[in-house]
Order: C-alpha cells, then sequence, then structure tokens
C-alpha cells in the first residue's frame, strides 16, 4: 500500500541531493498555466458572464447571479446543525486568540538626534479569499482565511467557493454559514480559477481585490501564478501533506491513524514517515489495512494517495539523520513522535507547522488548535510561512529628519551617491545647504 525509501548505511547527501531522494507529487503549474490563461482573460473581458458560462461549464448549474443574496447567509446560519455551529464557534474562538497576539505595532526608531525612522504597519484595503468546494467542503478553510484578515484589520472581505447544483447553484450551506457566523456577507459563487480571476479583474458584482488567499487545487495555484504582480497572493498551494518523524515509542495507530487523515484529501496528497525503526515501519504498514478499510473515500483518495509516488516511510539511521531528512522535505505538516519529542522538534528548521508529540495530531491544527491551516506545500516551507495577520499587512517606513540631522549625514549620501555613479543624488543633498555639504559634527 506504500513504498518504502532506505536511508540507512550511508552518509546523507546534501541539499538538493537529499530532496531529490524524498517523495513528492507531479504538480506542474507552469504546464496548467495553459488552461487558466483563457478563463482568466474571459473573465477579463466579459465579466459576470463569463462567471456564469463557467459555473455551467464546470460546476453543471446556471446562475442567475454570481453574487450569494444575503437572505441565503442568514438561512444557512440559521439551518446551520446546532453541534458544527458550535464547533465553528470555539475554532474561530481559538483562532481569534492565537492570530490577535500577531498584530504588529508601530515602533519608532530614533536614528540620531532629530532623525528617526518609524514603521507602521497598514493592513491591505481588500482581500479575495477563496474556500475549495470540490471533493470536500472546507468551512474550515473560510475560518483560516477571514480570522487573520479581521484581525489585521482589513475592511473589505469577500469571499468565493464553488457553486453546487445540489444547493441551487449556491455554495455549499456550511461555507455560507461559516461567513455569516464570521460577518462576511460579500459571498460569490465561483470557483478556481475564475474565482481568482474575478478578484483579481474586478466584474460588474466584484469590485477588484489587492490580494487573494485561501487554498485550492492546481487551477487555483496556476491563477494565483498568472496573477503575480498584479495581486498580492498567499501561495501557490499544492497538494496536501504530512510528514512523521518518529521512533520506537511512537503508537503505530496513532502515526497509521495520522497519515490516513491526510490521505484522505486528494489521490496526489503525500503521507510520508520517516523513522529509524523497522519495527515501527513494520507495525505501522501493517496496521494501515484495517483503518483504510474501516473508513471512507478509500478507492479514489486514500489507496491512490498512499500508493503514489508522492508517499512513502523512509528508514535512517537515527534521530538526527531524521531531522536532515524532514527539514530537506520542508513538510506542510511535521508531526514529532519520538522520545522528547518536545526538544526534538525545536530542532526543526523547515515545516509549515510542527505538531510535537501524541495529542498534537494535524487533524487538531486543521480545525481547533488556534493555529492557521493555510501553509505552505511542496517544500515550500524552507523559504515561506503560513497564513496569518502579518500575511494581510504592509510595513511602511516614515523617515523624519531634521536639517542638523541630515546635515550631519549629508556628506556620506554624497559620497555613496558618487560612488554609485548616481550624481544627481548627491545633488539632492547639497540642494538643500546652498549646494555645499555642511562639514559634520
Amino acid at each position: 500500500m506504500i513504498s518504502r525509501i532506505d536511508l540507512r548505511g550511508d552518509a546523507l547527501p546534501e541539499g538538493s541531493a537529499l530532496r531529490d531522494l524524498l517523495p513528492r507529487a507531479d504538480f506542474d503549474v507552469a504546464a496548467a498555466l495553459d488552461k487558466v490563461r483563457p478563463i482568466c482573460e474571459a473573465v477579463h473581458h466579459r465579466g459576470d458572464a463569463a462567471l456564469i458560462d463557467f459555473a455551467e461549464q464546470f460546476d453543471g448549474v446556471r446562475l442567475d447571479r454570481v453574487r450569494v443574496p444575503a437572505a441565503a447567509l442568514t438561512r444557512a446560519l440559521e439551518e446551520l446543525d446546532p453541534a458544527v455551529r458550535a464547533a465553528l464557534e470555539e475554532s474561530v474562538r481559538r483562532a481569534r486568540l492565537v492570530h490577535r497576539e500577531q498584530r504588529r505595532t508601530t515602533h519608532t526608531t530614533q536614528v540620531v538626534p532629530g532623525g528617526s525612522v518609524t514603521e507602521k504597519w497598514v493592513p491591505v484595503d481588500r482581500v479575495g479569499l477563496y474556500a475549495p468546494g470540490g471533493r470536500s467542503v472546507y468551512p474550515s478553510s473560510v475560518v483560516m482565511n477571514v480570522v487573520p484578515a479581521q484581525e489585521a484589520g482589513v475592511e473589505s472581505i469577500a469571499l468565493a467557493s464553488p457553486a453546487q447544483a445540489e444547493f441551487g447553484g449556491l455554495p455549499h450551506p456550511t461555507i455560507l454559514a461559516a461567513c455569516a457566523l464570521l460577518g462576511v456577507d460579500e459571498v460569490y459563487a465561483a470557483g478556481g480559477a475564475t474565482a481568482v480571476a474575478m478578484f483579481a479583474y474586478g466584474t460588474e458584482s466584484c469590485p477588484p481585490a489587492d490580494m487573494v488567499t485561501g487554498p485550492g487545487n492546481i487551477w487555483v495555484a496556476a491563477a494565483k501564478r498568472y496573477f503575480t504582480g498584479k495581486i498580492g497572493i498567499d501561495a501557490e498551494a499544492g497538494p496536501t501533506e504530512i510528514a512523521i518523524l518518529a521512533d520506537s515509542t511512537a503508537d503505530p495507530v496513532h502515526v497509521a491513524s495520522d497519515l490516513i487523515s491526510q490521505a484522505e484529501h486528494d489521490p496526489l496528497a503525500a503521507a510520508v514517515l520517516v523513522t529509524d525503526s523497522v519495527e515501527l515501519a513494520d507495525a505501522v504498514e501493517k496496521e494501515l489495512q484495517p483503518q483504510v478499510r474501516a473508513t471512507k473515500h478509500v478507492d479514489d483518495r486514500i489507496v491512490p494517495a498512499l500508493g503514489g509516488r508522492q508517499s512513502a516511510i523512509v528508514l535512517v539511521d537515527g534521530v538526527d539523520e531524521g531531522l536532515r531528512v524532514v527539514d530537506a522535505y520542508g513538510a506542510e505538516h511535521l508531526e514529532i513522535q519520538t522520545a522528547d519529542a518536545a526538544a526534538v522538534a525545536d530542532r526543526v528548521r523547515n515545516a509549515g507547522a510542527i505538531f510535537v508529540g501524541p495529542w498534537a495530531p494535524v487533524s487538531l491544527g486543521d480545525y481547533a488548535a488556534g493555529s492557521n491551516h493555510v501553509l505552505p506545500t511542496g517544500g515550500c516551507a524552507c523559504h515561506s510561512s503560513g497564513l496569518s495577520v502579518q500575511s494581510f499587512l504592509r510595513g511602511i517606513h516614515i523617515v523624519d529628519y531634521t536639517r542638523d540631522a541630515l546635515a550631519e549625514v549629508a556628506h556620506h549620501v554624497v559620497t555613496l551617491a558618487e560612488a554609485e555613479d548616481l550624481p544627481a543624488h548627491g545633488a539632492a543633498i547639497k540642494a538643500r545647504f546652498d549646494w555645499k555639504v555642511p562639514e559634520s559634527k
């Protein structure tokens, strides 16, 4: 059901050579660009009409309008299962606790007497958030996108999710209920690349946004790449992935269940176990069989995910070598199930989120840990972070110098300008002192 990669015995290679030995899904965003380009440009030139046509083509439903009526949002929340509502409310509460602490404050540095630089943090004016609605429904992604945007102070928040024929062309009612619960009343029935294009260009119904965030399939990722430079994006999210660094102290039942939990997302989902224990590897393989048979989404998601080239059990000589492997892999979700797990987790450098010990599974982070589950995939954790309040803020430097403070450093500025062969830069300084740079004090 899942393959093995044996990295024991020989010294592990460095850098990309090690990464090349590790499992990873094929996810060719560049190839998808050719297919999303005409879709995006159709939305650009035809606006809502294109969105309606694409909803009929891709989602099998003809829309009367793209924007979801306010009454539908209210009704969805009123009809939401009370247990689901309570779970969403707790998820929101915990997410707000964590993300509120991420707020940045204005700070002024007095560089010299009379000379200061202030950094203030300003939220983007308008964001378009995306909640997938293909194989599964993700109200949790509504929470994970909306809460940091709200805590950052974004004033205009819109959300898009695919039209559902089963619900008369509206997004899934649980998505709508989550929006209503969070106070988001601007919601659109648009999916995939069409939703990203709607936010990038704007249409008759939807004003353009400054930024688009949220997970999605390869078409969403390709559309984000297409619009990079025109709008801000969070990341080109690929298939979800879990890596587990475990030793002989780990419970194979836990490990197997956590691998399956991510495999059920998508046939391209990655499930990777890195361990120095052959006994654990054997036990996990044995445990996968009954757990897979007992769950849902077996043939269309879990079996192809676990059996795909992106998933494997990686054998290493020890926990130190395992750390090198998981750092090279840069997992979206990394579980540490070893002796002294907290100390081992503290040594990890590359991961979207780290889950410490047997009682912090990825599923907790997906819904109710308080952390964000919109995380870098495809090894991007080596240079990128997950979604946070910071994602929606811009740092602006405010430079405030008096005449004397400028005079003190003027000769250095002129010297550097001349060293770069940019004499007009120096002249802009000299002009303030009758073309004579005062001596520094």
